[in-house]
C-alpha cells in the first residue's frame, strides 16, 4: 500500500512532464512557420531590392549579369542577420496574440501553468538562435562581405565590352564616351558624344548616330560615325572644327584594374576571434577603439535574442482583437530605438568620444532590463501593465482615426 501511494506522486509528476512537453511542441510548432515566412519574405525582399541596385549599377560593366548572382548570395548573410531578431519579434507577437484570442493562455494559466513556464520553450528557442546568430554576425558575415567587395571590385573593373546603354558615361581608359539614345543591345547609337585628351589639348566629337562593333580579337571597337563635328581645342586656345558625313574610329577595351586587398582592412571583415586578438596587441593596424566597438556590438546584436520573449509575451497578451496594429508598432518602435541606440554608442565609440564597453553596454541594458520589467510586471496581471494600457490608448486612436476616415468617405446613392 505504501508502495502504491509513492508510485502516484511519481505517476503523477510524469503525466504533469509529459504535458508541459506537448505544450512546449505545440507552441514552437506554431511559431516556427510564421517565423521562417517572416524571414525569408524579409530576407528576399531586401535580396531583390539589392539585385535591381546591382544590375543598375554595373549596367555599364563587361561583367554585368553573371557576377549579380553571386554579389547577391554574398549579401545573404548580412540580411539574414538583420531579419532574424525581427522574424523571430514579429513570429511571437503572432503566436501570443493567436493563443490569448482563442483563451488557450487564460486556460493553461488556470490549470497551474505560470507564465514563466509558458515563456521556457520561446526563451529556450531565443538561446538556439543566439547561437545562430552568434555564427553569422561573427563568421559568416566577416568573410562574405569580403567576398562581396572583392566580387564587386572585379566586376566594376572588368572594362567596358564594346556596349554603350543610353545616358551611360563609359571610359576606355582615356575618352569618356555617352549617347543621348541607344539600343537595347548597346550597339547603335544616337546622339554620340566623345571627349578625349590629346597631346595639345583635347578633342571633342559629336555624331548623330553611330554604331560600334567588337573586333574578333577582343581587344579593340570601331565606331562607325555618321553626320557629326570633330573639334580639337589647342593648349594656345586655338580651336579647329571638321564637319563629317561618316568617319570611323577604333578605341581599347579596357581590362581589369589592380587587383583587390587582403581581407582585414576594415574592422567588419575580421571575425570574432581576430578582433579579440587584435585588440589585445599593443599597436593594432585598425584603432582598437573599433576593433572593441565592433565586438561588443555583435555580441549584443546576438545576446539580445532571448530577450525578445520577454517583451513579445506583454505586448502579445495585451494586443488583444482589434489591438494588433498597435502592439505591432510599439514592438518596431523598440526593435528600432535598440539598433539606432547600439549604432550611435559604436559611432561614440569610433569617435573616441566614449569608452566602447559603455558606448555600446548602455542600450543593450537599457533595451534588456526593460524587457526584463516589462515581463515581471505580466506575470501576476498578464496584459494589465503599463506597456498595456499604452498598448491599448495607442488602438483606441487607431480606431478613432480609422472611424473618422469612414466617415469622411462619399455616401454613394
Amino acid at each position: 500500500m505504501a508502495e502504491a501511494l509513492t508510485l502516484a506522486p511519481r505517476r503523477s509528476a510524469r503525466v504533469r512532464a509529459s504535458r508541459l512537453a506537448m505544450i512546449d511542441r505545440y507552441v514552437l510548432r506554431l511559431t516556427a512557420w510564421p517565423m521562417l515566412a517572416c524571414l525569408a519574405v524579409t530576407v528576399m525582399s531586401m535580396l531583390l531590392e539589392r539585385a535591381l541596385r546591382l544590375l543598375d549599377m554595373l549596367s555599364d560593366s563587361a561583367e554585368r549579369f553573371g557576377p549579380v548572382l553571386e554579389l547577391t548570395a554574398n549579401l545573404l548573410p548580412h540580411y539574414l542577420g538583420l531579419a532574424l531578431p525581427v522574424a523571430f519579434m514579429v513570429a511571437l507577437f503572432l503566436v501570443i496574440a493567436r493563443l490569448d484570442d482563442g483563451s488557450e493562455i487564460e486556460a493553461l494559466l488556470a490549470s497551474g501553468v505560470s507564465l514563466t513556464r509558458l515563456a521556457a520553450p520561446y526563451l529556450g528557442l531565443g538561446l538556439v538562435l543566439m547561437m545562430v546568430s552568434l555564427v553569422v554576425f561573427g563568421y559568416l558575415q566577416p568573410y562574405s562581405r569580403y567576398a562581396y567587395r572583392a566580387v564587386l571590385h572585379a566586376a566594376i573593373n572588368a572594362g567596358w565590352d564594346g556596349r554603350l546603354h543610353t545616358g551611360a558615361f563609359v571610359s576606355d581608359g582615356k575618352s569618356v564616351m555617352t549617347a543621348d539614345m541607344a539600343s537595347i543591345e548597346g550597339r547603335r547609337l544616337k546622339g554620340l558624344f566623345i571627349r578625349s585628351p590629346t597631346d595639345n589639348g583635347e578633342e571633342i566629337i559629336t555624331a548623330g548616330s553611330a554604331t560600334l562593333t567588337a573586333q574578333p580579337d577582343g581587344k579593340t571597337v570601331t565606331l562607325s560615325l555618321r553626320d557629326g563635328v570633330r573639334i580639337g581645342a589647342r593648349k594656345d586656345g586655338k580651336v579647329d572644327s571638321v564637319r563629317f558625313d561618316s568617319f570611323v574610329m577604333q578605341t581599347d577595351l579596357t581590362g581589369a584594374a589592380a587587383l583587390m586587398r587582403a581581407r582585414g582592412g576594415d574592422e567588419r571583415e575580421l571575425t570574432l576571434n581576430e578582433l579579440a586578438s587584435q585588440a589585445a596587441e599593443p599597436e593594432p593596424v585598425i584603432p582598437r577603439r573599433k576593433l572593441l566597438s565592433e565586438l561588443y556590438g555583435r555580441f549584443a546584436r546576438s545576446l539580445v535574442l532571448p530577450f525578445l520573449p520577454l517583451v513579445a509575451f506583454p505586448l502579445g497578451l495585451a494586443a488583444k482583437r482589434g489591438r494588433r496594429t498597435a502592439g505591432l508598432v510599439i514592438a518596431g518602435v523598440l526593435m528600432l530605438a535598440f539598433q539606432h541606440g547600439l549604432q550611435f554608442g559604436e559611432g561614440l565609440a569610433d569617435a573616441s568620444k566614449a569608452p566602447p564597453a559603455l558606448a555600446v553596454g548602455i542600450p543593450f541594458l537599457l533595451f534588456t532590463g526593460f524587457c526584463t520589467w516589462m515581463f515581471l510586471g505580466s506575470r501576476h496581471r498578464p496584459g494589465e501593465t503599463p506597456v498595456g494600457q499604452l498598448v491599448q490608448g495607442l488602438g483606441d486612436g487607431i480606431e478613432n482615426v480609422r472611424a473618422a476616415l469612414r466617415r469622411l468617405r462619399p455616401v454613394r446613392p
